[in-house]
């Protein structure tokens, strides 16, 4: 429509629903939901008890993945999942809930710290102005948050809880026996009284020192400090998680190198719980491809552990096919294996392979070589299936405990430190990378398993591996144990009873989870807990010492080295501040100096226990309620392991958060601090909004906005671009505001506009010009309640007539399921088929179809519905008027359209009722006089029934 049309519409129709009628509306109705506190979700107890009307409800927990607030702010992409909750909240406080709906702010991360960086301000600043510009995006939304429970984890009075939790987690250990976390205290008590022995020391407790005390505890406890393997980027001065390194063994941010060292780290033994990690998931009403990423990277296997002795030592295997260890030809070690250099020769033995040595005169020398180069790829890298295997002979030779025969070990970057044992058999008759590296070596490949595909016995004509579980074992057979004739299953069955029997290995379970690395080093980062005295002995900080508050420094950066420097150590931002890092402290037993711990806890630390700090958010005294914990997340019927009702977020975290929040749940459920054993009982993934990027002939982006289509082709100032579907944001020059699509349409079209693309869960690309559609929607519900030229209200106290009661009742019926499915989509397309339908009957819209039609569209667009449900003479909000309910009646059709086929050709369609039996229905279509004419006299050979909706007849 031109300016001129516009304008002159807006004279014949002052009243009509604008851009600026609807910005008017929703400032209007935000206000009076701040100012109300309609959305405030009373506790059972506490400072937010609220109405006891209201939490006598049945409640309905629902939550969305915690957003980090950029400095970019938000585009539209980032509210899909926040407008969905939003919805269903709505439609749950509709329907009787009493709902916790809110937002925090997931604060701490590294782009704010490479801001102050860069430019020395402290990263507090620009976070909280993230924050506040966040809210006042999210609030223009018309987001039903209860605002009294957000919080960001920066501020010291959530991050108290989250220290106070670490030592929760390191005052506790794993009982294997109980199968639960336990107080470390009951630990040293078995100790101090025998009842168990002190491991890997033959004096009594009260004998050991402080310090031999403490390294004893730090074997059990669930929280340790250990010379863990990291990867260490000098370029950048830190420690990365695997996460932060791409698969080319750099870091994500700046692209530095990233090199395995060994540092003074803290780790969370989560291994300990992923038993139960795998078994609960069963319970949890998640999406499978989700429990199958969380199964995968669990990893549980069963096998065996096998030692294979070299120059005295016992070297540990873990293999799931014990069965196959007569194949055993070589071992292989990772470079970091500790043995290693033990057991490395000053000379090569006599008759080793040129191709083994790598080229270098002894085996000291390949290698260090090799671990130099090993060092220099991410683990990503190293577990890749590359066609070229790599590995160098240590000079050293195991002995294969079932044949006695002598097998030399290598190292190979393709064994990782972090899995198993950190060491290999290899049966390269049998294993796709064991071939190629033995092909690649001229290593020995003894078949073992006996080919079912005809190949033989003999490997030399091998192109690869034969790996089968449904085979015959041979050639295995020594004077103590013969596997030859078995299956796979007896084979590991009778060698892991032999294996046991002579005490050289065991049945056992592994699994590829590893122990979670949590230290790093950089400024802006929950602080430790943590002091250690003057022997380096850690101590854990009272509870009246927290929170323990990040001090200030001069410099943000943690100290960074030439990038290709490996040899170097880090120097994080905290140690700086001597004044903050040696303190006197009296913890009990009188002053004393300690340091405190610099490195500070990793950004997943704060979102791994949220969801607690939303239901009890001002409590000082305690982690939160018990009572109302229980309340909102303890087990219940169809949840027993408890949880949030409904956790909505994308799938890029199906692993990392997900695993640690689990792991955090099981361990407060343990020492008893919740009643919920997992943090989060149905989670839904939300799609990606999409939008096209258009780059110029040097690849890089050009501002979408300024794009124009000429005959099908796309030109930025004057040159063709090329236009493909991707991600949206700042970077790619494709991002919409949610402000600007406001200022244009209103939020409630913004909200209608996202769910309406399609399903949530489906990825969808953005179009501005299809926005419009949904703004036509609310002005034609607009029209069906207030006149446009005088804007008094035109509904009318009559009786509907019949073929409107059916279209509400089954919009009210479907809009209901769908809701109640997250089918956000399809409800807006019934709303909208009950609108339309109302629009071409034309005519004053009786007030029974105008009430219950907006309170259908209130949990979609709240601000126009609530600002019709005051123009209909309500003096109450919507937001807990009472959803609709379907009469029966109305929802059935009278009749149904059935088709009538014969030979699979429509001949007759039939109107009949929805009860029909089928052999009524046969009668009815073969009476029909189409039928009978198309017939014409033939016999009939058989009629297939499916009532009420067709009948094919096969003619004889």
């Amino acid at each position: 429509m031109s300016e001129t049309n516009s304008a002159a519409a807006e004279v014949a129709a002052p009243h009509r629903y604008t851009a600026a009628v609807a910005a008017d509306i929703e400032a209007r109705w935000q206000d009076f939901w701040d100012a109300e506190g309609t959305y405030a979700a009373p506790n059972p107890k506490g400072d937010l008890v609220g109405d006891p009307e209201v939490a006598a409800r049945p409640k309905k927990f629902i939550m969305d993945m915690f957003p980090y607030p950029s400095g970019a702010g938000l585009h539209v992409g980032h509210p899909l999942g926040y407008i969905a909750t939003d919805v269903f909240a709505r439609y749950q406080r509709m329907t009787g809930h009493n709902v916790l709906h809110t937002l925090g702010f997931d604060a701490f991360g590294l782009p704010a710290e490479q801001h102050a960086v860069q430019t020395g301000e402290h990263p507090r600043i620009t976070t909280e102005a993230a924050i506040s510009n966040m809210k006042s995006q999210l609030r223009r939304l018309g987001l039903g948050h209860d605002k009294r429970r957000s919080f960001a984890t920066i501020d010291p009075e959530y991050y108290k809880w989250t220290q106070w939790i670490f030592l929760q987690i390191f005052n506790s250990w794993y009982d294997v026996e109980a199968d639960k976390a336990r107080p470390i205290s009951e630990l040293v008590a078995q100790f101090e009284t025998g009842e168990r022995a002190v491991p890997g020391h033959a004096r009594a407790w009260g004998e050991l020192t402080a310090a031999e005390r403490a390294d004893v505890l730090g074997e059990f406890r669930l929280a340790y400090a250990s010379d863990a393997p990291v990867n260490w980027c000098p370029g950048l001065g830190t420690v990365l998680a695997n996460e932060e390194v791409t698969a080319d063994g750099r870091s994500e941010r700046g692209n530095f190198p990233v090199f395995k060292a060994k540092l003074r780290q803290w780790n969370m033994r989560i291994t300990a719980y992923a038993d139960r990690l795998l078994d609960d998931l069963e319970e949890l009403d998640w999406p499978e491809a989700i429990k199958l990423q969380q199964r995968n990277w669990i990893g549980r296997s069963e096998g065996a552990r096998v030692d294979f002795p070299i120059d005295g030592e016992a070297v540990t295997i873990f293999t799931t096919r014990q069965d196959t260890l007569f194949g055993a030809t070589y071992m292989v070690l990772a470079p970091e294996h500790p043995l290693v250099e033990k057991f490395t020769p000053t000379a090569w033995p006599e008759g080793t392979h040129d191709v083994w040595t790598g080229g270098h005169a002894t085996p000291g020398e390949a290698v260090a070589a090799y671990r130099a180069q090993a060092a220099s790829k991410s683990d990503v890298e190293r577990q890749a299936e590359a066609k070229d295997k790599t590995g160098v002979f240590t000079g050293a030779y195991a002995t294969n405990p079932v044949n006695g025969e002598q097998v030399p070990v290598f190292i190979a970057d393709y064994v990782l430190m972090g899995y198993g044992t950190g060491a290999i058999m290899a049966v390269p008759a049998h294993d796709t990378r064991d071939f190629a590296f033995a092909r690649a070596f001229e290593l020995p490949i003894r078949c073992v398993v006996e080919p079912s595909d005809g190949r033989g016995t003999d490997t030399a004509e091998w192109d690869d591996a034969f790996v089968s579980y449904d085979a015959k074992i041979v050639n295995s057979s020594a004077d103590e144990v013969s596997l030859d004739g078995l299956g796979v299953v007896d084979a590991k069955a009778r060698i892991t009873e032999w294996l046991e029997r002579k005490s050289i290995g065991e049945g056992t379970v592994n699994f590829r989870l590893r122990d979670w690395l949590f230290s790093r080093q950089r400024y802006w980062g929950e602080p430790f807990p943590i002091v250690y005295d003057e022997e380096g002995i850690a101590h854990a900080l009272p509870e009246s010492m927290l929170p323990l508050e990040l001090p200030e420094v001069e410099d943000y950066s943690p100290r960074t080295f030439e990038p290709d420097d490996a040899d170097t150590q880090p120097e994080t931002p905290l140690s700086r501040n001597e004044d903050w890092v040696n303190v006197t402290l009296d913890l009990g037993d009188g002053p004393k100096k300690y340091r405190r711990e610099t490195n500070t806890m990793p950004n997943w630390a704060g979102s791994c226990w949220y969801e607690l700090r939303y239901l009890d958010p001002h409590n000082d005294r305690q982690l939160v309620d018990p009572e109302i914990e229980q309340y909102w997340m303890g087990p219940r019927e169809g949840q027993p392991h408890g949880g949030v009702d409904l956790y909505v977020g994308g799938a890029e975290h199906a692993v990392l958060h997900l695993l640690y929040a689990r792991f955090w749940s099981k361990v407060l459920f343990d020492l008893g601090h919740v009643s919920s054993a997992e943090p989060f009982h149905k989670l839904y993934n939300q799609g990606m909004i999409q939008a096209f990027v258009y780059r110029d002939s040097r690849g890089f982006p050009v501002p979408a906005a300024e794009v124009e289509e000429r005959d099908g082709a796309f030109y930025y100032q004057g040159e063709k671009v090329s236009k493909l579907l991707g991600k949206m944001g700042k970077s790619l020059k494709n991002a919409v505001t949610p402000e600007s699509i406001c200022e244009e349409y209103g939020a409630d079209t913004l909200r209608l506009y996202e769910m309406a693309m399609g399903p949530l869960d489906v990825s969808r690309p953005w179009d501005t010009r299809a926005v419009v559609g949904q703004f036509r929607l609310l002005q034609r519900l607009w029209r069906n309640v207030v006149d446009e030229a005088t804007g008094e209200v035109t509904v009318v106290d009559a009786e509907p007539a019949e073929d409107a009661l059916r279209a509400l009742h089954k919009a009210i019926d479907g809009v209901r399921q769908d809701l109640e499915g997250l089918r956000f989509n399809t409800a807006i397309a019934k709303v909208t088929e009950l609108n339309n339908h109302l629009t071409k009957a034309g005519g004053a819209v009786p007030r029974s179809i105008a009430e219950p039609l907006v309170l259908l569209v209130a949990p979609l667009a709240p601000h126009i519905a609530e600002e019709l449900w005051r123009k209909l003479g309500h003096t109450d909000s919507v937001v807990h008027q009472d959803f609709p309910v379907a009469d029966p009646a109305y929802v059935v059709d009278e009749t149904v359209t059935c088709v009538v086929q014969i030979k699979g050709k429509v001949k007759a369609r039939l109107e009949v009722a929805p009860s029909i039996s089928e052999d009524e229905l046969e009668k009815v279509a073969l009476a029909d006089e189409k039928v009978v004419a198309a017939l014409d006299g033939a016999g009939i050979r058989k009629v297939i029934v499916r009532a009420p909706k067709l009948v094919n007849i096969v003619p004889a």
